[in-house]
């Protein structure tokens, strides 16, 4: 990639991270954190992978995914397998606003 593409793409991250942090957050409220003693935040299973997905998906699309999306197995930092999962984006972007690019 050259450099322009990833200034652009970093320029993008930086402008969607705060609503991506809005939308998971309000995904993960009422989830159990990750049930790992070795689990470095409180996070719930799931939470980063998702983190990273809409992120990516907003700077590619630049506009919200909609429906049910699967978000892919994974594994956490220390190689234990972590499970597939289904977000319904409808349900959890709510009244979430894009800002503008």
């Amino acid at each position: 990639m050259d450099r322009a593409k990833n200034e652009e793409i970093d320029r993008l991250e930086a402008l969607f991270l705060p609503v991506v942090e809005e939308i998971v957050e309000r995904w993960a409220e009422g989830k159990p954190p990750k049930p790992s003693p070795a689990a470095t935040s409180d996070k719930p299973s799931g939470y980063f992978r998702l983190t990273n997905y809409l992120l990516d998906y907003l700077v590619r699309h630049q506009e919200f995914p909609e429906g049910a999306h699967r978000m892919p197995e994974g594994r956490d930092r220390f190689g234990t397998f972590e499970p597939g999962f289904v977000v319904n984006f409808d349900a959890v972007i709510g009244d979430s606003v894009l800002p503008k690019v």
